[in-house]
């Protein structure tokens, strides 16, 4: 007897061990913020929670590019072979190039709705400094290039406190930005039916997703592409915004943590804790959610955005007039917003985290933006 239960142990072990690894310890997460990533070690498994639970081989392909020595290389390759081995859908989902086809999603249950206000920080996003009230003024017209361009709201000049001194280290030191000119952001992130117009001119590659949701799985460079596609089209100079012009767009003249106030409130964002419309397998069509102050729509969730800067480590040094903050041969960019996926702490304004410019990620977006002279 005792030989066949030492059997089932020995059996049962490397699986016990598999599930111990996936689930880390709070003591190892030891967040700072809302997003946790002051560490190496931090940045690995906030990566992997977002995935863990993923039905798209890209992202653990994404994962083992980013950590091909990281803790949870034997998960990732045990998920890739499992998805490679279940049936192909009838047609790819993908965007990326010579990517294994993803199966389909397993049908869930709808996420139960919240209550009205979860629990979250209670502290003002710019608690440690003295936040002036923003000097923007309303947000202008609704401006379309070409029939193919996504529609872009204009927005003013102002000044706003950047950044947060009660949240994340990567978020400090809250700091003013003078933004002295105006200029355009998409009111809508880039939806697969606007991508895959760049997809008919033969150059992006077309995404088989719903038409009106935000067309992800896009890399930094992948949104390079578009955009300079876009400027051909439409006769203007299209780019992804600065990260200072996404977050002025993001707090729509507010300077709470959330556009809507301090705390979360049900029904605002397309996150996993923010009420319906929300599913698991991916983000709900754009516009679902309603739009903040500037009448901009899924700031806060639906697919982490891309902007243009090169990712630092906090902002230190960070312009104070709202450009674009580069470096030499950056290969690693700051995305915003947080995603369908995350959980409602990822959705206040000066949520940032980074990402490699050329890898793919199902939950990686962006919208366009311009200036305007």
């Amino acid at each position: 007897m005792w030989h066949a239960l030492l059997f089932i142990c020995v059996l049962m072990a490397p699986a016990a061990q598999a599930r111990d690894l996936a689930r880390p310890r709070t003591a190892d997460l030891q967040l700072a913020g809302v997003v946790p990533k002051d560490s190496a070690e931090q940045f690995e498994l906030a990566f992997w929670e977002s995935i863990k639970d993923s039905n798209y081989i890209s992202d653990y392909e994404a994962y083992l590019k980013a950590y091909p020595k990281g803790r949870f290389v034997a998960l990732a390759q045990a998920r890739i072979a499992r998805l490679r081995a279940a049936p192909a859908p009838a047609a790819s989902a993908s965007t990326g190039s010579a990517k294994a086809a993803r199966p389909a999603a397993p049908a869930v249950k709808p996420a139960p709705k919240p209550a009205a206000s979860a629990p979250q920080p209670a502290a003002s996003a710019q608690a440690g400094v003295t936040p002036a009230p923003p000097s923007a003024g309303k947000a202008g017209a609704e401006l379309k290039d070409c029939p193919a361009c996504p529609p872009l709201i204009s927005l003013p000049a102002g000044e706003f406190t950047m950044g947060s001194n009660t949240s994340d280290p990567s978020e400090r030191p809250a700091h003013k930005v003078t933004l002295a000119v105006p200029f355009a952001i998409g009111k809508y992130e880039v939806t697969v039916a606007q991508w895959n117009a760049c997809a008919d001119g033969n150059v992006c590659q077309r995404s088989t997703q719903a038409p009106n949701t935000p067309v992800r799985d896009i890399s930094w460079d992948d949104a390079q592409q578009y955009l300079k596609w876009l400027s051909t089209a439409s006769g203007k100079a299209y780019r992804l915004p600065t990260e200072a012009e996404w977050e002025y767009a993001a707090r729509g003249g507010t300077a709470t943590p959330y556009w809507w106030g301090e705390k979360m409130v049900a029904g605002k964002a397309n996150c996993k804790d923010c009420g319906p419309p929300w599913k698991v397998d991916g983000p709900a069509p754009s516009g679902s959610f309603g739009a903040n102050p500037y009448g901009l729509f899924d700031m806060n969730g639906s697919v982490w955005e891309w902007v243009s800067d090169c990712w630092h480590n906090s902002y230190k040094g960070a312009p104070a007039d709202g450009s674009v903050w580069d470096e030499p041969d950056c290969t690693v960019r700051v995305i915003r917003g947080g995603s369908w996926r995350e959980g409602a702490s990822y959705m206040v304004s000066s949520t940032r985290f980074k990402y490699d410019a050329s890898v793919r990620n199902s939950q990686n977006g962006f919208r366009v933006a311009r200036s305007l002279k």
